[in-house]
């Protein structure tokens, strides 16, 4: 798949969730947790240098566990835990179901009742629709997508954009 172009992916948004040094190049990245081409993302910019916000593309026609595990990396961020639950559901996939998510939240020393109601609340279920409208309007079809400037780079992140981010920082 080729690079396109998008005017429709909006800003940095004050509620998204960003990791990285101010300075590094933006990488709004539009992801499934369920989705393994997702997990190979992850691994390979693990050692880029760069600024990563994660947006949701849960859609269960692709995977059916998109949309809940969308849902519970929303409410673990409501107890400020949303990257480390992120890194956990891409390193160890396996793992996915709802008794694994019960024990990730304890393991996070998170309140898993709060979690439960959380997940299963409207707001968490807005933002995640809200994150895959918008990947919508911006022509995404694909997860993962990585949004560099207006650039759509779809699939896990090639050789040749790692090393231009990594240049880039």
């Amino acid at each position: 798949m080729g690079d396109l172009r998008s005017a429709a992916v909006p800003e940095l948004r004050d509620d998204d969730h960003v990791r990285g040094p101010a300075g590094a190049p933006l990488v709004i990245l539009y992801g499934d947790f369920a989705c393994p081409h997702c997990a190979l993302a992850h691994a390979r910019l693990a050692g880029v240098s760069l600024r990563l916000a994660f947006r949701h593309f849960a859609l269960r026609a692709r995977h059916p566990r998109a949309q809940a595990l969308a849902h519970a990396a929303e409410a673990v961020a409501l107890q400020d835990a949303f990257w480390p639950f992120h890194d956990a559901l891409y390193e160890d996939p396996g793992r996915l179901a709802d008794p694994h998510l019960w024990q990730r939240v304890a393991d996070l020393g998170l309140d898993v009742e709060r979690f439960d109601a959380d997940r299963r609340s409207d707001a968490v279920a807005q933002r995640v629709a809200r994150d895959v409208r918008e990947a919508m309007r911006a022509g995404i079809v694909t997860t993962p997508t990585l949004v560099v400037g207006d650039v759509l780079h779809p699939g896990p992140p090639a050789p040749e954009l790692l090393a231009a981010l990594g240049r880039s920082g």
